[in-house]
C-alpha cells in the first residue's frame, strides 16, 4: 500500500517539474534565438577524424547562384497557354467533394451534391464525373451507380496506397438497410451491394489488407466485411468507436446499450475478425491510436463505488506498447474536471501530451515521454489550446526531422509563435526573416519574431485561407502565414517561406494566399485571397519555380470566376493544380481550370542540378556545425535557380553521420526542469532529498539521475552520457486498468457477474487510493480529467468520442476538398 501511495503521488508532482519556459511581453531581449550551434560530429564509417569531416563538407555547395533567377524564365505565358484545360460541370449542385484515385494515376473523381429540404422530406441529386488526366477533363459516370443520390457526410472511401478500391455509400435516408457501389479498377466499374444495415461512419479499410472493411451501423452493431465489402457479417452490438490498430481492430462496447456514459465502456480488441474477442481495458473514456502507442483514458471515482453527481471523478491516461496486453500509467499531473489531456501527436518514437491548467484559461504545458510513452517531462508552459473549440498551433513540420512549431499565450493576452529543432527539447522563439521589418507590435523596432498563423488566428475570423504547409519530400520547405512584431498581429498577414526548415524565413508575399507545394518542391504556385470580397473574382495565379525567392503571375483566364479552392494531388509530386470555383451568372455552375507546368520544366534535372545541403546547419565550413538529435544529414537537393522537372520517381536521400553525445541531446528528466537561457537541468525544490518511485510493467522501480535523459530517437554515441539508472524495488504496485483481461466468445454485450465482481474490486482499490491521495498530496489540488484531441483520421458520425488522430503507418489517405457556392454567400 505504501508502494502505491508513493506511485499516486508521483502522478501529481510532475506539473512543477522541469522546463519552466515563461515569455514577457516584449521580452525578447532576454531570449536566444536559436541558431544551429555547433556540436562535435563523428563520421559513421569513417576513423571521425577532422580530416573525414572536413571530405564531408568539401562536397557541400550553395544552393543557388550569385544570379539573379527571377529572370529565368522566358516566355511562360506561351506554355502554360497552351497547357491549361477548363472544364465546366453543366449540373446545378451546391458542393463538390474531390478524391485522387492512386498516387500517379491521374484518376480524379468529383462527387456533385444538390439538396433541396421541404418540409420533413429532402429532395437531393448527385452526380459523379470521373477524370484520367489529374483533373484537365472530366467524363459523366453518374449511370455506374445508377444515378443513386450518393452521401457526403461519408465522403468517398479510397482504398489505401494503389490498390485502386473506392466505396461510395448511397443515400441512407428511410428503409433499414442501405446501397453501396465498389470498384476495384480506379473507379472504371461498380458493383452495387446492398447493405442489412445503415452505416452510421464512413467504412474503414484494414491499412494491411484492403480486401478488410470495419463499420458501425446506426444501431451501434459493428459489421465486419473480408471480401472487399461482398458479405457482411455482424460481429458485435453496442459498439461506439472503432479503429484499425495496423492489422488489429480496437472498438469501445457500451455495457448499459449507451454510448453517451463515457467512463463505463469497455476496450475490445478482435482477435480474428469474427466474434472472438478480447477484453483489454474497463472503464474508458475514449481511446486512440498513434504510432505504435494504444492510449486508453479510465475513469475512477476519487470517493465512492458510485459517485454523486458533485463528486470529483479522476480520469488517467494509460499505455500500452503491446496493442493491449500490458499497460503502464502515464506518469503525468492530476487534472480536474475542468481540465483535459490532448495527444497533440504521437510516432513510434516518442508522445506529445498537452495538460491544460485549472480554470479553464486556454492554455496548459506540453510534456513529451520516453521511449515507453510512460514517463514524461516538462517541455513547454503556457501552451496556447482554447477551448471548447479545440484549437491549438500545434504543427509538426515534416520536410525536417525533430521540427515543430506551436504558440504560448503571455499573462496579457498576446500570442506569440515557438519553434523547436529536437522534438521539443528545447522551444524558442521563429526568427525574424530578414526582408521584413518589425510591426507595430514591437516596442524594440530592431528585436522582434516571426509568428505563424494556424488553428486559433483561423478560429478567430483572421484572413488565414491556409495553414502552415509542409511536406516530407520537399525537404526543408515550409510555407506560413505570419506576421513579424513581439506578438500574433490582428492585422492582414503575409506569406513566408523556409527552406532550411524553420531556422531563417523570408517574406514570399503580401498578404493571405492560398498556396501548394509540386514537384516535391521545385514548383510553388499561390492563389491571392481578398479578405474584403471571400467569393472574390480571379483571374490570375502565381508561382514560383525558386522556392518562393521570386515569384511570376499567369493569367489563365480572360473570364474571372469566383475562386473557392486550390486542389491538387496528395503527395507533392504533380505538376499539376486545378483552380476551382464558378463563373458571374445567372445560372452558376462548376467551374474547374487546371494548368500543367511540366512543360514549363523544359528538361528533367540532372546530376549537375543537384547539390548536398546539410540541414541543421547555418555554417557548412564548419566541421563541427549540424548536429541534431544525435546525428547530421545530408541531403541531394535541387539548386534553387535550376528550373527543372524534379520528377515523380524522386526519393528523398539522406546520409546520416553520428555525432558524440553533448547535453543538447538530453532533455530533463523527471523531477527536473532547465531555467531560461540555460541548458542546465536542475532539480525541482519540492523534490529534493525525495526518493523517485515510479509504476511501470507493474514493479515499482527507484529512478535514480543527474538530471537529464536521452531525447526519444536521438542517435548520438560516446561522448557525454548523464547518469541515470532504474533500481527495481522488488515490489508491486497496479494501475487502476483491467490487470487480468479474458478471451471473450459470446457475441453478446451483456455485463456477467464474473465482470460485475472485477469491477466492484477495482473501483474498491481506487476509492482507497482516491482517499489516500485526497489526503496526503492533493492539499486542496484538483483531480484528473482527459480529453482526446478532435483530430481524427476517419469520420465517426455518431460523435460519441474524440479520438487520436490515428498516425498508423500505412493507413489510407484519404483527401477531399468540399467547396461550396452556398457557405461563400453567408
Amino acid at each position: 500500500m505504501r508502494g502505491l501511495g508513493h506511485f499516486i503521488a508521483l502522478l501529481f508532482f510532475p506539473m512543477v517539474f522541469c522546463v519552466d519556459f515563461h515569455v514577457e511581453p516584449g521580452s525578447y531581449n532576454a531570449h536566444r534565438v536559436y541558431v544551429k550551434s555547433p556540436i562535435a560530429a563523428r563520421s559513421l564509417t569513417g576513423t571521425g577524424s577532422d580530416a573525414d569531416i572536413s571530405r564531408v563538407h568539401s562536397h557541400i555547395q550553395k544552393r543557388s547562384a550569385d544570379v539573379d533567377s527571377c529572370n529565368g524564365l522566358k516566355e511562360y505565358e506561351t506554355k502554360l497557354t497552351s497547357n491549361t484545360h477548363n472544364w465546366t460541370f453543366q449540373d446545378i449542385s451546391g458542393s463538390v467533394s474531390l478524391a485522387w484515385v492512386g498516387d500517379g494515376t491521374g484518376v480524379v473523381l468529383a462527387l456533385t451534391t444538390f439538396k433541396v429540404p421541404f418540409i420533413f422530406l429532402r429532395f437531393g441529386q448527385s452526380k459523379l464525373y470521373r477524370s484520367e488526366n489529374y483533373g484537365k477533363s472530366f467524363e459523366d459516370v453518374t449511370d455506374l451507380i445508377n444515378n443513386t443520390f450518393i452521401s457526403t457526410d461519408f465522403g468517398i472511401a479510397i482504398g489505401p496506397e494503389n490498390s485502386g478500391k473506392v466505396i461510395l455509400t448511397g443515400d441512407v435516408s428511410g428503409g433499414t438497410g442501405a446501397r453501396i457501389f465498389r470498384s476495384k479498377d480506379f473507379a472504371k466499374h461498380f458493383i452495387t451491394t446492398d447493405l442489412l444495415f445503415q452505416p452510421l461512419m464512413q467504412i474503414m479499410y484494414n491499412p494491411q489488407n484492403s480486401d478488410v472493411l470495419a463499420v458501425i451501423s446506426n444501431k451501434n452493431d459493428l459489421w465486419i466485411s473480408k471480401d472487399f465489402g461482398q458479405t457482411w457479417r455482424k460481429i458485435h452490438e453496442m459498439v461506439c468507436v472503432v479503429k484499425w490498430g495496423m492489422d488489429t481492430l480496437f472498438f469501445s462496447v457500451s455495457l448499459n446499450g449507451s454510448c453517451i456514459d463515457k467512463g463505463t465502456l469497455v476496450l475490445k480488441k478482435s482477435v480474428d475478425l469474427n466474434a472472438n474477442f478480447k477484453t483489454v481495458a474497463e472503464r474508458i473514456y475514449s481511446f486512440g491510436i498513434g504510432g505504435r502507442f494504444l492510449f486508453a483514458s479510465v475513469m475512477a471515482a476519487s470517493g465512492n463505488i458510485m459517485p454523486s453527481a458533485s463528486e470529483e471523478i479522476l480520469r488517467a491516461i494509460h499505455v500500452s506498447v503491446d496493442q493491449g496486453e500490458t499497460w503502464n500509467m502515464a506518469q503525468l499531473p492530476p487534472v480536474s474536471h475542468e481540465q483535459f489531456y490532448s495527444i497533440l501527436a504521437a510516432n513510434d518514437e516518442m508522445v506529445f501530451m498537452h495538460v491544460d491548467e485549472p480554470g479553464d484559461e486556454g492554455i496548459g504545458t506540453i510534456y513529451v515521454s520516453d521511449v515507453s510513452g510512460t514517463v514524461y517531462s516538462k517541455s513547454l508552459e503556457r501552451h496556447l489550446y482554447m477551448t471548447p473549440g479545440g484549437e491549438t498551433d500545434f504543427t509538426n513540420v515534416t520536410s525536417l526531422r525533430g521540427v515543430f512549431t506551436t504558440s504560448v499565450l503571455n499573462e496579457d493576452s498576446s500570442v506569440q509563435t515557438v519553434i523547436s529543432f529536437d522534438q521539443g527539447g528545447e522551444w524558442v522563439p521563429v526568427k525574424k526573416p530578414e526582408n521584413s521589418k518589425c510591426d507595430s507590435t514591437a516596442k524594440d523596432k530592431e528585436m522582434c519574431s516571426l509568428h505563424i498563423h494556424a488553428s486559433y488566428s483561423s478560429s478567430r475570423k483572421l484572413n488565414v485561407p491556409m495553414l502552415p504547409l509542409s511536406e516530407p519530400n520537399a525537404v526543408g520547405l515550409i510555407l506560413a502565414h505570419g506576421s513579424v512584431g513581439d506578438s500574433i498581429s490582428m492585422l492582414t498577414p503575409d506569406v513566408y517561406v523556409s527552406d532550411d526548415g524553420g531556422y531563417t524565413w523570408q517574406q514570399a508575399l503580401k498578404g493571405p494566399h492560398y498556396y501548394a507545394i509540386l514537384d516535391s518542391g521545385g514548383l510553388l504556385v499561390a492563389v491571392e485571397h481578398n479578405e474584403d470580397n471571400p467569393s472574390q473574382l480571379i483571374s490570375e495565379i502565381k508561382f514560383s519555380t525558386d522556392e518562393g525567392q521570386c515569384w511570376h503571375v499567369y493569367k489563365f483566364t480572360q473570364t474571372p470566376m469566383h475562386f473557392t479552392g486550390l486542389a491538387s494531388e496528395p503527395g507533392a509530386r504533380s505538376v499539376n493544380v486545378s483552380l476551382w470555383g464558378y463563373e458571374d451568372a445567372l445560372i452558376s455552375h462548376w467551374v474547374t481550370y487546371t494548368i500543367d507546368f511540366r512543360d514549363l520544366l523544359t528538361r528533367n534535372c540532372t546530376e549537375s542540378d543537384y547539390v548536398q545541403w546539410l540541414a541543421h546547419s547555418d555554417d557548412i565550413s564548419d566541421p563541427e556545425d549540424g548536429c541534431m538529435l544525435g546525428y547530421k544529414e545530408k541531403f541531394l537537393r535541387v539548386k534553387k535557380d535550376s528550373v527543372c522537372w524534379i520528377g515523380r520517381d524522386y526519393i528523398v536521400t539522406k546520409q546520416p553521420l553520428s555525432c558524440n553525445c553533448t547535453l543538447d541531446d538530453f532533455m530533463c528528466d523527471f523531477g527536473y526542469y532547465r531555467k531560461e537561457n540555460s541548458s542546465e537541468c536542475i532539480e525541482q525544490a519540492e523534490l529534493k532529498y525525495h526518493d523517485l518511485e515510479i509504476c511501470i510493467h507493474g514493479r515499482e522501480e527507484q529512478l535514480q539521475t543527474s538530471g537529464y535523459r536521452k531525447i526519444p530517437g536521438d542517435k548520438c554515441e560516446g561522448g557525454q552520457q548523464p547518469g541515470r539508472k532504474v533500481i527495481n524495488l522488488s515490489q508491486r504496485c497496479v494501475s487502476n486498468l483491467l490487470t487480468d483481461p479474458q478471451l471473450l466468445t459470446d457475441k453478446s454485450t451483456s455485463h456477467t457477474a464474473p465482470i460485475v465482481a472485477i469491477v466492484i474490486a477495482i473501483l474498491l482499490t481506487s476509492a482507497v487510493f482516491g482517499v489516500l491521495f485526497v489526503k496526503k498530496y492533493v492539499c486542496g489540488g484538483r483531480f484528473l480529467v482527459h480529453r482526446y484531441s478532435v483530430l481524427q483520421h476517419n469520420a465517426e458520425a455518431n460523435a460519441v468520442d474524440e479520438p487520436l488522430d490515428t498516425d498508423v503507418a500505412g493507413a489510407p489517405k484519404i483527401d477531399f476538398h468540399d467547396d461550396s457556392d452556398e457557405d461563400l454567400l453567408e
